[in-house]
């Protein structure tokens, strides 16, 4: 099927707009409300809205139910990117890349060869979670320094990245079958340019910053993949995303309420301990 060139530029501005608000949140606000924000559904739904505009609906609905497992190889990817990214400017960008996607790929593979159900598939990834933020405890928190604009060669490489992965997801879907399409969709569209640029910028400390708190911001991810693999097929795309949207946002807003509620129960406890 010929995509339209009104889409492609679509795509286009969608996956610009994305990276560039992610990176006025951290430089501006903080990297952990970014870290958080990461988790979003920014780059899945833009692949996965596409990817059913442009095949079918069903096949989107179908490709989504692996998208849920798919974020455990996407927590690979950051896990790779933190090991190997420690060191600042383009050497630790270009190790973090490189073991990030072999770790991505690598788990992306197994993933494609099981048959998941939404419940299966949010379980995998329900523990991915639990796992990697136990492992991610003890990393230090890093605050990004604003900057007071943005370069450029910095908006280039964000326009670049954000929008050659989308067209590389949407491309490849064409070919190859939904598992295979919905744990690409899983891929960390926003995320991954939004590292980089953060890298090249300020170093490998507030990188690793937002990497630890990503884990704990794709409960919104699984909601919106797991709603839209219910309704892209029975009520549409522009339905179907929207309500995707409305069970993200109710989840980041129940989850921020709760780690702020945490945060004062032990403060409070801490302070009556003698």
């Amino acid at each position: 099927m010929e995509v339209p060139l009104s889409w492609q530029l679509a795509k286009l501005l969608v996956s610009i707009s994305m990276v560039l608000g992610l990176s006025v949140i951290a430089e501006q606000v903080s990297t952990r409300v970014a870290g958080l924000l990461a988790g979003y559904p920014l780059g899945t739904a833009i692949a996965l809205f596409f990817i059913g505009l442009e095949l079918s609906p069903q096949f989107a609905a179908d490709g989504a139910v692996h998208t849920l497992a798919g974020f455990t190889a996407t927590l690979a990817f950051g896990g790779g990117y933190l090991l190997a990214g420690r060191r600042d400017g383009l050497p630790g960008i270009l190790r973090g890349t490189g073991l990030g996607l072999i770790a991505w790929l690598a788990t992306s593979l197994m993933l494609t060869q099981l048959d998941f159900t939404r419940v299966s598939g949010t379980l995998t990834t329900l523990v991915a979670i639990a796992l990697f933020s136990w492992l991610y405890r003890r990393i230090p928190e890093t605050r990004a320094t604003p900057r007071g604009g943005f370069a450029w060669s910095a908006l280039a490489l964000r326009a670049g990245l954000a929008a050659g992965i989308i067209f590389l997801i949407t491309g490849l879907a064409h070919v190859l079958p939904a598992a295979w399409a919905g744990v690409m969709a899983a891929f960390p569209v926003t995320m991954y340019p939004f590292l980089v640029i953060l890298h090249l910028a300020q170093g490998a400390a507030p990188v690793a910053t937002v990497i630890k708190h990503y884990p704990l911001g794709l409960g919104s991810l699984l909601c919106y993949a797991l709603v839209v693999s219910l309704t892209y097929a029975s009520l549409g795309l522009w339905s179907g995303t929207l309500l995707g949207f409305a069970a993200a946002t109710l989840w980041l807003l129940l989850w921020t309420r709760l780690r702020s509620w945490w945060q004062r129960r032990r403060s409070s406890t801490a302070i009556e301990t003698p």
